[in-house]
């Protein structure tokens, strides 16, 4: 009777104890809720995350919203940003920190019409081309810079029609190229009507100008709290772990970020062709960052002749500390 209430006791006082909370992350994206995030997501249906003692927070983002802007506001702990807008924010006085960088490649193009003349980057002046800005305008500006092709209009530089998140544009003939992306609005126009052939594309990555896109960027000063630290390296191996689970499985990818989907906005064929293409973009990143790409990026926007995206090299803009302990 002694051992059966020993064992009863036993059990109502560790019923009784409270459970560990799990530590909070909020995550801030760079843009809605969509497949260009799917390891977020992955990880978090998939409890990768809950493995890791996580309780993580995703918060989309939209047109009116500037991650740099809500972490300086304390409204993430760490968000997706480009690495053109993290390093421009970093040397007006943010001190934004790369700890991972997922996105091994680039997905940015401008997509043209091939019945304007433009066959390759030497053929952009005296056209029109549309342009995303709130900070994504900046690998455009410097691969113009490159080019040596003026952005004020004339014979001899472009005119950038300042392009909304669409691709209106280039369909209603305003502009003859568009900013666009390969894993979402590039399949846009297809959707719309026109057909590959009535098009001719120009990627960042094969021009040798593309810049690093998605990268995971807190401020620089939590990078001294050791627990703070301890968060980001069980967020950055859970995180990794989803984007490998998401390149292994883009349906069920897909699948998972549709359910995310609080606008009701996407549709499945258009987020599994979105899921195939960054599954290209993620492919042989294991989220530390490559120095070689990180020193392309930096060089890409130094470039800018009178008026660089960036006046100096970056100091302290990266780190392998989180991701070295992430992947032991």
């Amino acid at each position: 009777m002694k051992k059966i209430l020993s064992g009863a006791t036993l059990a109502l006082a560790l019923g009784a104890m409270p459970a560990f909370a799990a530590d909070e992350v909020k995550l801030q994206l760079k843009w809605v809720t969509q497949a260009q995030f799917g390891g977020y997501y992955v990880a978090k249906d998939k409890g990768f995350y809950d493995e890791e003692g996580l309780d993580v927070t995703i918060l989309p983002g939209g047109p009116d919203v500037a991650p740099p802007q809500v972490i300086a506001g304390g409204g993430a702990d760490v968000v997706v940003e480009w690495m053109p807008a993290a390093l421009a924010a970093r040397e007006k006085g943010l001190p934004l920190v790369n700890i991972a960088q997922p996105f091994k490649r680039s997905g940015m193009m401008l997509t043209c019409w091939a019945d304007v003349g433009i066959e390759t980057p030497e053929d952009f002046a005296g056209h029109t081309l549309g342009v995303w800005f709130s900070g994504n305008e900046f690998p455009f500006l410097s691969w113009m810079n490159t080019l040596g092709v003026a952005t004020d209009g004339g014979e001899t530089g472009v005119t950038v029609l300042k392009q909304g998140f669409n691709v209106d544009p280039l369909l209603q003939r305003q502009a003859d190229c568009i900013s666009t992306m390969t894993y979402n609005e590039y399949g846009q126009v297809l959707d719309a009507g026109v057909t590959a052939e009535e098009l001719v594309t120009f990627k960042y990555e094969d021009q040798g100008v593309a810049t690093l896109e998605d990268g995971l960027y807190v401020l620089e000063k939590n990078l001294d709290d050791p627990a703070f630290v301890d968060r980001m390296v069980r967020f950055v191996r859970a995180s990794m772990k989803g984007w490998k689970y998401a390149e292994e499985h883009p349906e069920e990818a897909a699948d998972i970020v549709l359910e995310n989907d609080a606008s009701g906005a996407q549709t499945e064929a258009h987020q599994v062709r979105m899921m195939g293409e960054i599954a290209k973009l993620t492919a042989g990143s294991n989220g530390a960052l490559d120095e070689g790409d990180y020193e392309r990026t930096v060089q890409t926007l130094l470039s800018g002749g009178s008026d660089p995206v960036i006046t100096k090299a970056p100091e302290g803009a990266w780190t392998h500390a989180v991701t070295a302990a992430a992947l032991k």
